[in-house]
């Protein structure tokens, strides 16, 4: 769950504790309170068809989408219909009988992505890797990817005739399932104009076909994705069964067990992953030094979704928000 970041941790005097495997530990328990096999189970009974009813179709999307719907196929009956298409990042797939599974690129599209979701891919795949580079944060990313897709934004639940649940992991902070995944079967409160107030604010040169569909839509030449009250997601329920939080619970739940002090500082840190890091290890040596406000030995732990703006100067990397964070830690604690 990459909204999960073991922060910092003053040590003091830890003499009956190995600080490494604490915190593997304490990572391992967050991980595990997002795992699908053991959260999907329980919604399950609630969903199930009655002997009578048609087949069961599973529709999912994202880095857990395989293991999810693993967790359905163990737990369905053999004699009730199920089938469906799930679409989940390279590496991710699992071995299933019922339900399909198709391997795409993530966070950027490529053409197996294309397969399963049909959308534009030359300036869908630019147009997020602009937004990805320039720090904009995810609901903002989100925004203007929900006006470009045809299933983003309420409009897969939209489409769909049949009643829906979605069950959701959230990975973005405030657990809002508008903000997850892009939100397919929530309604959406952005427009198409609030679109191009993003593609403006971050400077970002949009492919044309990119600002022309978006122009589009603002002018009213192009339905808008679905919003709260819409008739079309009547029969759609949206229920997020994994957060950051019940992970940072589960981290802290741990650590206390093995006679650590610990504090949840947030489960929504936003911001640059660099100054974020500055100020967490501004917190860690303070309660080195003075004892303040809690003693050591005390974990510190945090959720969220931290930005880093690589900017337009060609720079390439490897790693992600928590490998720059950690780093930036690192220097901060150098010593």
């Amino acid at each position: 769950m990459r909204t999960v970041t073991a922060a910092a941790k003053s040590i003091g005097n830890m003499a009956q504790h190995d600080p490494r495997k604490l915190l593997l530990r304490s990572f391992e328990a967050a991980v595990a309170a997002a795992d699908p096999l053991r959260i999907v189970p329980p919604h399950l009974s609630s969903i199930l068809p009655g002997p009578a009813t048609g087949r069961t179709l599973i529709v999912g999307a994202g880095k857990a989408a395989a293991a999810m719907a693993l967790a359905v196929e163990r737990n369905w009956p053999a004699m009730m219909a199920l089938d469906g298409l799930v679409l989940t990042r390279y590496g991710h797939s699992l071995p299933l009988e019922r339900i399909k599974v198709i391997e795409a690129g993530h966070p950027l599209p490529d053409k197996h992505g294309e397969k399963g979701t049909r959308t534009i891919l030359d300036d869908l795949k630019t147009i997020t890797s602009e937004l990805l580079r320039c720090g904009a944060p995810i609901q903002e990313i989100n925004t203007v990817r929900k006006h470009l897709s045809a299933v983003q934004g309420g409009r897969l639940a939209a489409g769909c005739r049949a009643s829906v649940i979605a069950l959701i992991i959230s990975d973005v902070t405030g657990d809002n399932p508008t903000n997850i995944a892009s939100g397919p079967c929530a309604p959406d409160p952005t427009t198409y104009s609030d679109a191009l107030a993003v593609i403006g604010r971050y400077d970002i040169d949009a492919p044309a076909a990119v600002t022309t569909t978006l122009q589009a839509g603002a002018r009213g030449e192009r339905d808008e994705t679905p919003k709260q009250g819409d008739k079309h997601l009547k029969h759609v329920e949206n229920r997020v069964i994994a957060t950051a939080y019940t992970s940072l619970q589960a981290a802290a739940e741990y650590l206390r067990s093995e006679g650590i002090n610990t504090a949840i500082l947030s489960d929504s840190i936003t911001g640059e992953a660099r100054e974020v890091a500055k100020v967490l290890a501004a917190v860690a040596k303070q309660i080195r030094q003075h004892q303040h406000p809690w003693k050591t030995p005390v974990a510190l732990i945090s959720g969220g979704e931290t930005t880093v703006t690589i900017g337009k100067t060609g720079r390439h990397g490897r790693g992600g928000r928590n490998t720059e964070f950690l780093l930036a830690l690192a220097v901060e604690l150098a010593g």
